[in-house]
């Protein structure tokens, strides 16, 4: 980290942590002039400041041998934090922290980075001295989440930390980065001052626009408008700056302005910073929006925008955004790239609160998703996204969050245009969009095809308990719109069951099934009493109200019915009212047609489906993963653009994960071909070497029973082929077996992807294919997806093939690619699967230079 990175302290403060430079000499003896008389003996053991000062000329020295990180907040070094290795892979630790933020956090993340960043270095265990009175510091390495050890020596205690990492650390720094990311956002999101930068007396301006709606939404803290050249806008009066003490300041002045108007923020030492103001990186001007982000970041200011409409929390009557109109109050937070988009939610939808992030220069969907976790205002948090940030984290957090709340997701750009260029028959098939289902899917995210589509499932969720299962009564007063909610459940997965006998009173239905219909004639009493009687019922899981007005009672009396029927209900009701959208009384979903009711209802059934499951244990399987990266690394030092690796560096790496492949042996012509095949054995197969299709060319011969045979089909091959055939493998005929393929993507930002599927020619004109991302946790549920899983456990008459072996396998490609970033794409195929194991006959792994991407425990802002 040359030069650092961003964190978020307990109480919503930024900092910044990187590495110390000998130039931090000034600084570090300026922070032990600021240090007590107290601080400086509770960490050099000695009065006075003599040894501190030496100490940091040391620290800062050309011959300094340890590893120090230094903490930087508003321009000042306010920490510095070290480990320096000893004999036998320890480190001694040590830890400076300004007096001044004592109490913030930063001297438990600072030691939460250096210990990763010694245990990255090989160091195994951490030592220090802490006096005993040093109360606080011993707290601190106590609940930091490593094992410690103590040891009593006259008033010193000698701590020794486990450098690695361990769950109760996960946990730790999961928790203080969800605690330190709410506090950054409660007072941009809970305000209890807005001042409105470029507010106009010009009824058409944004500014005007977003004063008019604080003004009218009631909002209860001082409202400043700030504009040098007004003595007052829609009756307040104005500010020529924005005043000291602001929590958020919205900002809609011209571009050129803005950086100015950011660093008169920062002086005045306000919170939150929402920018209106389009003309940043979406427009190319990527250098303004960095120095914006830069002067935030420095000030400890959290960024919303720029380019965006602002933002909204009903519960606190704060509406400062320029929408048209006023946002009602409900229970769906919401967060939008699309300034569009988000007016036509905030349209169809009640929202707790709702955040346009616009660029998303800093506040992304990440933050909010710590923030709306514990909001006791919001119980379903919808997105829309045209990029991620940080996909990773992304799916940490939402896995977290989903288990108490519903994420939506609707994440524009299916495009299968992947950021690197691919060849395999995995890559074709896991383009990025694959990765965003798999991803989401693994968090338990709701992922939606359309914005309609969120505000249906957001509706229903919102007002709704879960439904327990799949069964679904539908009773209503028409039999055609029925008959189609019946047929969508089906197409859904969910079911329509027979209903008991008794259920309902036979005189008042034409049928008693399952549809229930009423009949046109039946009234708002009959339709509320069915409704009633089947919410009560344990034969279903949710009840769907078809209604087709104005039959019957009337469509305002029968909505009446039914929403009074619903009431107490212990299993989701909704209703389709034809032609009807929105809410009955405020707590039934009604849609107009019957497929939008059942798709919605089938997303809250396999979301509360995965809220029951548990979740599945990691897999960890015996693996050699430093001679995998040894054989990668000096592929990538042959070849620093990277490529596919030879065949005997395949197999070598694949069987460093435990990966059963066939033998091979590689021949450049017919002679050795033949000698080969003497070797591995007979019946022999033959395949082409070089950038080619094996398949589509003619590239293999199976079932060659001789070696001459086998000479023979090397000159017919290399004819056939031509300059692009470098030579062949010889291998032994595999038994048969079904063949599979197996293969996996890494991408630099969503990470690995693990595939399986239908293989051999077959693999691409069937596309009969299942993905996960890594650890695979579930490698059975995952076969069962395919259409072919079938063949694995004898179909008509064939013999059951090990399936276990295949499970055992995309486990230990998924620990391959998660180990190994490098590893671009990797294809097998096939994989023969027989009665006796699975077998890899066909391996092809692409490799790529790349960053190792950050280690999920570093907290830090992206």
């Amino acid at each position: 980290m040359p030069e650092g990175y961003d964190v978020l302290l307990r109480d919503g403060g930024i900092a910044h942590v990187r590495p110390l430079r000998p130039a931090d000499r000034d600084a570090l003896h300026e922070l032990v002039d600021r240090s007590s008389e107290r601080s400086a003996y509770l960490r050099f053991f000695t009065g006075g400041r003599s040894t501190a000062h030496a100490y940091m000329d040391r620290v800062a020295g050309g011959d300094y041998r340890g590893h120090a990180l230094v903490a930087v907040m508003r321009g000042r070094l306010v920490a510095v934090a070290e480990y320096i290795p000893i004999d036998g892979g320890g480190a001694d630790l040590a830890i400076l922290i300004d007096d001044a933020v004592h109490g913030h956090g930063l001297g438990t993340l600072m030691l939460e980075h250096v210990a990763l960043d010694a245990a990255g270095h090989g160091v195994r265990e951490l030592v220090a001295d802490v006096l005993t009175e040093n109360r606080p510091m011993l707290r601190v390495l106590r609940d930091l989440g490593l094992d410690v050890t103590e040891r009593n020596e006259g008033g010193t205690l000698h701590v020794t930390i486990a450098a690695e990492p361990t769950a109760r650390l996960r946990a730790g720094i999961e928790a203080r980065d969800h605690e330190a990311g709410r506090a950054s956002l409660a007072r941009v999101l809970t305000p209890r001052s807005v001042a409105v930068i470029g507010a106009s007396r010009d009824e058409r301006a944004v500014g005007h626009k977003v004063l008019r709606n604080l003004l009218d939404g009631g909002f209860p803290g001082p409202i400043h408008p700030v504009n040098p050249n007004a003595a007052e806008v829609a009756g307040l009066p104005c500010h020529a700056k924005v005043p000291d003490g602001v929590d958020l300041a919205v900002v809609a002045v011209p571009a050129r302005h803005v950086l100015d108007v950011a660093r008169d923020c920062a002086a005045a030492g306000v919170a939150g910073l929402v920018v209106l103001t389009s003309g940043f990186a979406e427009t190319g001007q990527r250098d303004g929006e960095s120095e914006l982000l830069e002067i935030c970041r420095t000030a400890g200011m959290r960024l919303i925008g720029p380019n965006c409409l602002g933002v909204v929390n009903t519960g606190a009557r704060l509406n400062a955004s320029f929408l048209p109109h006023h946002p009602v109050q409900g229970r769906v937070a919401l967060m939008s790239q699309s300034g569009a988009v988000a007016a036509a939610l905030l349209d169809r939808l009640e929202v707790s609160s709702f955040v346009s992030v616009g660029n998303k220069a800093d506040v992304s969907g990440n933050d909010l998703l710590e923030y709306w976790e514990d909001d006791p205002g919001t119980d379903v948090i919808a997105l829309y996204l045209e990029s991620f940030g940080n996909p990773r984290k992304f799916a940490r957090i939402a896995r977290r969050v989903g288990a108490r709340k519903p994420v939506l997701l609707v994440k524009s750009g299916r495009s299968d245009a992947g950021g690197r260029a691919v060849r395999s028959h995995t890559a074709a098939a896991a383009t990025p969009d694959v990765a965003v289902d798999a991803l989401t899917r693994a968090a338990g995210v709701i992922r939606l095809d359309s914005v309609h589509e969120l505000i249906d499932a957001a509706k229903l969720l919102a007002a709704q308990p879960l439904p327990e299962g799949p069964r679904v009564a539908v009773v209503g007063n028409s039999g055609g719109p029925q008959a189609m909610a019946a047929d969508a459940c089906e197409s859904h997965g969910l079911t329509v069951p027979e209903l008991p006998a008794g259920l309902l009173d036979a005189r008042a239905a034409a049928a008693l099934g399952n549809p229930v219909d009423l009949t046109a004639d039946a009234t708002a009493a009959e339709i509320g009493a069915a409704v009633r009687a089947l919410a009560g019922s344990s034969e279903v899981d949710a009840v769907l109200v078809v209604y087709t007005p104005p039959f019957g009672s009337g469509l305002e009396e029968t909505r009446r019915a039914i929403a009074e029927a619903a009431k107490g209900a212990a299993k989701p009701v909704l209703a389709c009212v034809a032609g009807h959208d929105g809410l009955i009384d405020g707590r039934v979903p009604s849609y107009a047609f019957p497929e939008q009711a059942v798709q919605a209802l089938a997303h809250a059934v396999r979301y509360a489906g995965w809220r029951r499951s548990a979740e599945p244990a990691a897999v960890t399987v015996a693996a050699d993963a430093e001679a995998a990266r040894q054989i990668v690394q000096a592929a990538l030092k042959e070849h620093p653009d990277g490529g596919w690796l030879p065949p005997e560096a395949t197999v070598s790496l694949l069987r460093c994960y435990g990966v059963n492949v066939t033998e091979s042996v590689e021949a450049h012509d017919a002679e050795a071909a033949a000698e080969a095949a003497s070797r591995v054995g007979l019946p022999a197969v033959l395949k082409a070497v070089g950038p080619v299709h094996k398949s589509d060319v003619g590239g293999v011969r199976l079932g060659l029973q001789t070696t001459d045979e086998v000479r023979q089909a090397y000159h017919d091959m290399s004819a056939r082929i031509g300059q692009e055939m470098t030579g062949a493998l010889v291998q032994r005929l595999a038994p048969g077996g079904v063949e599979i393929i197996v293969g996996g993507v890494n991408y630099p930002a969503f990470g690995p992807v693990v595939m399986v599927g239908m293989g051999g020619v077959l693999a691409d004109l069937l596309a009969d294919r299942a993905f996960r991302v890594p650890p695979i946790t579930d490698p059975a549920a995952m076969l069962a997806e395919l259409r072919c899983a079938p063949l694995l456990h004898g179909y008509r008459g064939s013999p059951a093939v090990a399936a276990e072996a295949l499970q055992d396998q995309l486990v230990r490609i998924g620990q391959l690619l998660d180990d190994l970033p490098q590893v671009a794409e990797l294809d097998l195929n096939p994989v023969i699967v027989s009665p006796d194991g699975a077998l890899t006959v066909d391996a092809r792994i692409r490799v790529l230079p790349c960053q190792p991407p950050p280690s999920p425990l570093l907290r830090r802002l992206r």
